[in-house]
Parts: C-alpha cells; structure tokens; sequence
C-alpha cells in the first residue's frame, strides 16, 4: 500500500532501523534479509531525501531528518497496532501473547510473586517480560517497549492514563545489634548525622525517599550507594548504618535478617505506586485484563501475613 508514492511497508522497515541503529539487527527483528533490509534503506534515502543512518566508526547514527521522524513513525504504527491489529477479544488462557512490564526490583519482591500466583490460578497462558524501569519510563510507553509501567505516581507521564495501584509508607531498617535498635527510635539529629545506604537508580530519577529527602532540605551522609532496593537490607549488617525503606520490603527483609524496623524521624509522605499505560491501549482488552489480575495480586499481597502498608 502507498500514501503519497511511500510505501508503507517501508514505515515498518524505518521503524525497527531507527530502533536498532544496525541493518543487520533490523533485518533479523523483521525476519528479513540484510540485502532486503539494505534495499529498504535505499529506498528510504531516496523518498526522504536524506541518508537517514549514516556509519560512523562500527556504528550507524541517525541524521536530524531521522531524529525528527523517529517518535512520528513509532506513533503511526503504534495507533495502527492499537487500534486495528489487536484482537477485539481475549482469552488469557488460550492466549500467548508477551506482555512487557517495566518494574523496579522493589516491585519484582513486594508485588510479582503474588502477580505470578494470580496468573497461575487463572491458568494463563500469557507470557510477561520484565524489563528493568529506564531512565525515562514514559518514552517506553511512546515507542511500544513496555505494554505497562508499574512506578510511582509522581514519576508517570502526564500525557498518559494511569490508576494507582496500592500506597507504601517508609521506615529505617538496621541491623538487629546496633544501637539504633537497642533504642528503638532515631532522633532527627541522629539521623541527619548517621551514615546511610541509599538506592540511586543508574542515569535516572532519583529514588522516591531520596526525591523527598532533596525536597525536604535534608542532606545525608552517604555512606554506600547501590544500583536495587533489594541490596538495602544486608548492606546494614553488622554496621550502625541506616536503610530508608519501603515499609513492605522491610518486613520481607526482617523475616530472614537480624533487621530492626523504626519510625523514620522525618515525614516521608505515603507513596502511591500506579500502573500506566499508553493513551491508544485504553481499550486493548488483553491490558484490560492484565490490568484486572494486577489488582487481584495487590490485594492477595496486602492480605497475606498482615503485609499491609502500615504492616
């Protein structure tokens, strides 16, 4: 089919280009061959007037005029994707569709494993990917590489739907023999002198304390920083170090370490973790109802050994 003499077969070919900066990888995400992915370029250059992707080194890098089209041409085939290719209805026991998921490893320990439970008493036959959250979640969404978001309210696009999915208080975790522990409760001035362990995610926003810590005005000492949430909890050991976690991940954490739970001495605001999709897969019916058995774990998680957010 053609619009304005372009093939628009070509669009997919641009697309998986754009993507992969590589013939070849283009080529095999297509089940193409090079010399056809290499036609398709050709012809490219010749509609747009430009090279489009030109080598530099081993690399290929995309010119302005590609830059440009990039996220235009994502959005043409994701609307096409969302609103002509998917099935009007869905069957998520028959069903093997992927599902991408981008999580934090905070989600994969408190949410997934209930998430996994659900699916497997529905029998479904679905399969996830879940990828790790990125520097800029929202433009996963924009290009088709996450299917959902699970993040916190105030990182979420406001360009697309979202509904929150359960809320999550924060408390200090510490080793079980630290002074900290023996007192049970840590003084604002202790805390703002104490050496702490902190997550910062690589090349994005800040973690959600840590957001509220800059906010707040309070400047901690760093003492070890690391890439997971779900490295905290055992870097506190056997130190007098301090941990602000997520209140759930703390009590999971508790029940296998010699780890004490205390009040934060500064008023972290409740989190509001949510689910987000893109604008055009409101009504796709296989995200409606992963959307559903989300809700299903979040409530199978709060109500198994008291995991609740006040837990």
């Amino acid at each position: 089919m053609r619009f304005n003499k372009l093939d628009l077969n070509l669009l997919v070919a641009l697309d998986a280009l754009l993507r992969h900066e590589s013939i070849s990888r283009a080529a095999e995400t297509l089940h193409m061959s090079q010399s056809a992915m290499s036609n398709a370029l050709a012809r490219l250059r010749e509609y747009f007037d430009d090279e489009l992707l030109v080598q530099v080194g081993r690399r290929m890098e995309p010119t302005p005029r590609a830059e440009a089209l990039r996220d235009a041409v994502r959005d043409v085939l994701l609307r096409v994707d969302t609103t002509i290719a998917i099935q009007p209805g869905f069957d998520p026991v028959q069903s093997d569709r992927e599902f991408k998921l981008f999580v934090s490893d905070y989600t994969l320990q408190v949410l997934a494993p209930h998430l996994m439970a659900v699916l497997a008493e529905r029998q479904a036959g679905i399969r996830l990917q879940l990828l790790p959250q990125s520097a800029h979640p929202q433009r996963a969404l924009e290009r088709g590489e996450a299917d959902l978001l699970i993040i916190p309210n105030e990182y979420g696009s406001p360009d697309h739907p979202s509904e929150p999915l359960f809320e999550e208080t924060f408390c200090c975790l510490v080793w079980a023999g630290s002074r900290w522990a023996r007192q049970q409760a840590i003084s604002f001035d202790d805390y703002a002198a104490a050496s702490h362990v902190v997550m910062q995610p690589t090349g994005g926003q800040p973690a959600f304390e840590s957001w509220f810590m800059q906010r707040y005005g309070l400047r901690r000492h760093i003492g070890i920083s690391t890439y997971s949430f779900g490295s905290l909890p055992p870097l506190v050991l056997h130190t007098e170090r301090i941990a602000t976690v997520h209140q759930r991940l703390a009590t999971l954490a508790a029940r296998q370490l010699p780890l004490s739970l205390i009040p934060a001495p500064v008023p972290i605001p409740t989190m509001q973790q949510s689910v987000q999709w893109h604008k055009y897969r409101s009504q796709d019916p296989g995200l409606v109802w992963l959307r559903g058995a989300l809700g299903e774990a979040v409530e199978r998680m709060d109500g198994v050994g008291g995991m609740g957010s006040g837990a």
